[in-house]
């Protein structure tokens, strides 16, 4: 492992950091920036191997720093490459079960391939900016509240809370001393929110007050019951394009995707069957109608 180059780790460090899912491919690399790290009977393992093997690990692993990580990862290669020379020893490939699935699993990487490939199209850099332009750029932000919860378990605490309130007691102290928000420590506090934020009891109690006003009776939710204190209303100013566009990318993304898929099943013939043999009546896109 001490022959490994600088450039190999920073090439691993590179590949953890991009977008695993649906993500633009890579400009192609230089020959030498893609060394073979270690060989199994012969067989080489290529950085290249290691980087894939790193985009598909859960995110806590992939903070770990490259040092650390690539060995890890060219133990798990190597671990394959000879599982992979026995089992094609033993000719386990011509088992039908074995090749049935084998089939499969080369069917879903195609399947995503052309979904890549359909996706890193229209999710461009220059697609994503545009969109910002036309959603974001010189608008404002949504209608925000500035406000504080006091949350409890049952009705009667929240109202014995508000009689408090009602006798002049501090809000703040309430919240740090009853409520069983994590929040309370800060007083309740819960900062700038829109109303979309929230679950839509709280939020349209929250939104209803005028500043300095707290809840009259309490407001019930899944969470369990809320006093809420308005401290303000705003408009939120516009959000900056780094701060918004990895929001925006994935929702292009989950659009682009349902597009690829609506665009392919009408190129198609479909048919469903019901228990009984017939077929069913189909209305989704692209989907052959059965009905006279």
């Amino acid at each position: 492992m001490r022959q490994l180059s600088t450039l190999s780790a920073l090439a691993l460090a590179l590949a953890i950091s991009a977008p695993a899912a649906f993500a633009q491919p890579a400009p192609a690399a230089p020959a030498n920036s893609n060394p073979v790290v270690a060989s199994v009977n012969g067989l080489p393992i290529h950085m290249s191997d290691i980087q894939a093997d790193a985009q598909n690990l859960p995110p806590q692993a992939q903070q770990l720093p490259p040092q650390q990580l690539l060995p890890l990862l060219v133990n798990q290669e190597v671990d394959r490459k000879a599982l992979l020379i026995e089992a094609q020893k033993e000719n386990l490939q011509s088992d039908p079960d074995v090749a049935a699935r084998m089939k499969a699993a080369a069917d879903v990487q195609l399947e995503n391939a052309y979904v890549q490939k359909a996706v890193a199209a229209q999710v461009t850099d220059t697609a994503v900016q545009a969109e910002y332009n036309r959603d974001y750029a010189g608008k404002p932000g949504p209608e925000q509240v500035d406000a504080r919860q006091i949350l409890v378990s049952s009705q009667a605490q929240a109202e014995d809370i508000i009689k408090q309130l009602n006798k002049g007691a501090d809000f703040a102290k309430l919240a740090e001393k009853d409520s069983i928000d994590p929040g309370a420590k800060n007083g309740g506090e819960l900062g700038w929110f829109s109303k979309d934020e929230m679950v839509p009891e709280f939020a349209d109690a929250a939104f209803a007050l005028k500043k300095g006003e707290y809840t009259k009776t309490p407001v019930h939710t899944q969470f369990g019951w809320h006093v809420i204190l308005n401290e303000g209303h705003r408009t939120a100013p516009t959000p900056a394009f780094a701060d918004v566009q990895d929001q925006i990318r994935q929702k292009m993304t989950d659009q682009a995707v349902q597009d690829t898929l609506n665009d392919v099943r009408g190129k198609v013939k479909i048919v469903v069957y019901g228990a009984d043999g017939k077929p069913v009546p189909q209305t989704a896109p692209g989907a052959a109608s059965t009905s006279k």
